[in-house]
């Protein structure tokens, strides 16, 4: 059986202007107004919640320890503002799901892996209307380790009762290169996130244009 994971933030939905809104709900908390800017930061949204407060202090001058304790003090607080606002902006990139939908009626598995927690993954999936088409869900905090380790893309593989020699991962960024390195299996990067095509310098196995040519991709490297 051929299994496809993918990545959930950057691969499947443009998640950034949730993410760079939570981030600047904590900076005017503060009194900072907007620090961050939806299209110009949308790469940074995509590293995490700590990436875009990192970046915010940053800008705002701090450095060393005292930025490093601020990231962590307000970081529950923008995964608060996250939660409570998480599908106002975020749309499935073209094609995405008709993709998925095709997979899956030519029997091969499909599943996430994401460095978002496992709850707020759920929870947005949910609200998207699609989290029923994903036969497994590993999120950030699932298991003791994240990507780019190996084990939560195998496990997500497992869940579905696939094989990691017989699986590929569908993702955005070096992380999931990174992680599909280690775990052994094929990698495409999709090139219309914000990073471009410039994912071609990781050297995936392939680079999507666009979601309608995954299933050319996986009969390719999954023969």
């Amino acid at each position: 059986m051929r299994t496809v994971i993918f990545d959930l933030d950057g691969t499947l939905a443009d998640t950034s202007g949730d993410l760079i809104a939570a981030a600047n709900a904590c900076f005017r908390a503060l009194g900072h107004g907007d620090v961050l800017d939806r299209t110009h930061d949308a790469s940074t949204a995509f590293r995490g919640g700590r990436a875009m407060l990192r970046l915010g202090f940053t800008r705002l001058g701090l450095t060393g320890e005292a930025l490093e304790a601020r990231v962590n003090w307000e970081f529950p607080a923008l995964l608060e503002y996250y939660e409570a606002a998480i599908d106002v902006h975020t749309t499935l990139y073209p094609g995405a799901m008709t993709t998925v939908e095709r997979l899956l009626a030519e029997g091969t598995a499909v599943g996430i892996c994401t460095n978002k927690p496992e709850r707020l993954a759920e929870l947005l999936l949910t609200q998207l209307g699609v989290r029923d088409a994903f036969g497994s869900m590993i999120g950030a905090d699932t298991l003791p380790v994240r990507k780019p380790e190996a084990a939560p893309l195998l496990e997500a593989v497992a869940r579905l009762g696939g094989r990691a020699d017989r699986a590929l991962l569908v993702g955005d960024t070096t992380t999931d290169r990174e992680a599909a390195r280690a775990a052994g299996m094929p990698c495409a990067l999709v090139t219309f996130g914000p990073d471009g095509h410039s994912v071609a310098d990781l050297a995936p196995e392939a680079l999507l244009d666009r979601f309608e040519d995954l299933p050319d991709v996986v009969a390719r490297l999954l023969p």
